[in-house]
């Protein structure tokens, strides 16, 4: 039997960072996602987490787990193939670390991804994002603090990682004319700021307290803004835009919601998808089709450029009349 615990330390500590290159949020996506786990393999076992072998890991145990995360923690579809993913990813690292364990890493890398439907994604109205914009208290620190992230969050397309791992040296300045993203894949992009955008970010850097932390954006212990921190002030916001646009009651607005609707105003201003992957740092183009399901004018550029078919009714010709005699009486049955 082969311990658990050295494996999986050496996979997120050694591997994850060294080997893959992996971001700070990938790996405690991934650590967390083994957290629930082990917690979960640990009490069904009735053994301590560290006392866990990666044979009682098997296909059964994983799949367990993530009925468990799908039904007891309402965790979305995605969500546990995220899961899934993290584990498939240890499990081949096992392959050549662990090689006892081969049979059961072949067991779990077979497992399928659970198969999603793809809905259309939210974005907001040009009204209803002006109304969340302007919904932070000017007056305050906090206010501003909010209202310069709401505004980068979306005339940038940032991914709340993007947004929330942002440093001071990212910001050209004194200009503050744009700005360095490192994004998902460590893919760099430089992207220039509207006025309104450089106003609002210049605002809030003229009141950030001196602290040691090098963030651009920080919280009321002036460290880092957290991606929840992010969360749970944009959902303060909603709630006083609200009062103003009704229509935000019956949407569910998350900070990813600002990224699609940056790109579907900008896919609306330019009808180009490249300018939309490249804006928003998409590694592939294909990434990026999601939001022409959306935006309704390349379907009536379609449409303007055909005409309804004319279709008549046809007859078979050339057929035996015992073929036609047994396609009727197929079809009358």
């Amino acid at each position: 039997m082969t311990a658990l615990a050295p494996h999986l330390s050496a996979f997120l500590l050694e591997h994850l960072p060294r080997d893959r290159g992996a971001s700070r949020h990938t790996i405690d996506s991934y650590a967390y996602g083994f957290q629930l786990l082990v917690s979960f393999a640990a009490k069904r076992l009735r053994v301590r987490p560290c006392a866990l072998e990666i044979e009682q890991l098997n296909a059964d145990m994983i799949l367990a787990f993530l009925d468990h995360i799908e039904t007891g923690r309402q965790n979305t579809p995605r969500t546990r193939n995220a899961r899934l993913a993290a584990i498939r990813s240890f499990f081949r690292f096992l392959e050549y670390r662990a090689p006892a364990c081969l049979h059961v890493a072949t067991q779990v890398q077979a497992l399928p991804a659970k198969r999603v439907e793809e809905p259309l994604v939210d974005y907001l109205t040009r009204a209803e994002l002006q109304t969340v914009l302007d919904a932070p208290d000017r007056h305050t620190r906090s206010g501003i603090r909010d209202r310069a992230m709401l505004h980068l969050a979306y005339a940038c397309g940032l991914r709340v990682s993007e947004l929330t791992g942002l440093q001071l040296d990212d910001v050209t300045r004194p200009a503050i004319d744009t700005i360095h993203v490192l994004g998902k894949g460590r893919r760099e992009r430089v992207l220039p700021l509207w006025k309104e955008t450089q106003t609002v970010l210049r605002d809030w850097l003229r009141i950030r307290p001196a602290t040691s932390d090098n963030a651009v954006f920080l919280n009321a212990r002036r460290e880092a803004m957290s991606r929840h921190g992010f969360a749970n002030r944009l959902a303060v916001h909603i709630g006083t835009a609200q009062r103003s646009a009704p229509s935000l009651a019956r949407k569910r607005v998350t900070p990813h919601v600002l990224r699609h609707t940056c790109a579907i105003h900008t896919l609306e201003a330019t009808g180009d998808i490249r300018r939309v992957a490249l804006w928003l740092g998409h590694s592939s183009v294909t990434s990026t089709e999601i939001y022409l399901r959306i935006d309704p004018s390349e379907k009536l550029d379609i449409l303007d450029a055909g005409v309804p078919p004319q279709i008549k009714r046809g007859t078979f010709t050339g057929v035996s009349d015992r073929l036609l005699a047994m396609l009727e009486a197929s079809h009358g049955r």
